[in-house]
């Protein structure tokens, strides 16, 4: 429900929004996260999960590639329990968790954003993983809280408009600060 209000609010005019569900399904990920790579050619993917833990919006800064048990919605489980063999353990974003989390929290929007170094070792860890590998970093994951535990769809939904807004001005800068050394 939150991802129907960021539909409707959009993320202005000069960017393309797409939204999917992905399956609970550690087969169905390997297979959808290249091909919608390949199909959109994104600027950035934000993947959205739901942790009933959570109490916070929350900032992932990392994929980890090991220790993956627990049985999928297919009741299955990656025989090797990790996401690519031979990968690194750890992916991280290429975007600066910590800057978006400052910013998105110096505009007064009545959700609290923080940072976490570890999705879960299931689905949402493993999806974050694998498009964090196929992007070269140019990921990013945020788990919210069950809805009305506290928040409301419209509250989650204005959240991650801001949040991926500010994503994308962060990922801008950096490619700019990156190419502008490539110059000299």
């Amino acid at each position: 429900l939150c991802l129907q209000e960021l539909e409707k609010l959009g993320l202005g005019a000069d960017v393309e929004l797409h939204v999917y569900e992905v399956p609970v399904e550690y087969q169905t990920v390997q297979r959808l996260i290249p091909a919608l790579w390949k199909k959109h050619s994104p600027q950035l993917v934000v993947h959205v999960g739901v942790s009933g833990m959570a109490t916070t919006v929350t900032l992932e800064k990392c994929g980890h590639n090991v220790g993956y048990k627990g049985l999928d919605n297919c009741r299955f489980c990656p025989g090797s329990q990790c996401c690519v063999e031979g990968g690194p353990e750890c992916i991280d974003s290429v975007i600066d968790m910590d800057t978006v989390c400052k910013r998105v929290s110096a505009l007064g929007l009545d959700v609290t954003v923080t940072i976490s170094k570890d999705a879960g070792r299931y689905l949402c860890d493993f999806t974050y993983y694998t498009s964090l590998y196929q992007s070269r970093g140019r990921s990013a994951f945020v788990h919210v809280p069950p809805l009305g535990k506290p928040y409301s769809a419209q509250q989650l939904g204005r959240a991650l408009q801001a949040i991926i807004e500010e994503m994308l001005d962060v990922l801008e800068r950096s490619e700019d600060k990156i190419n502008c050394q490539h110059e000299h």
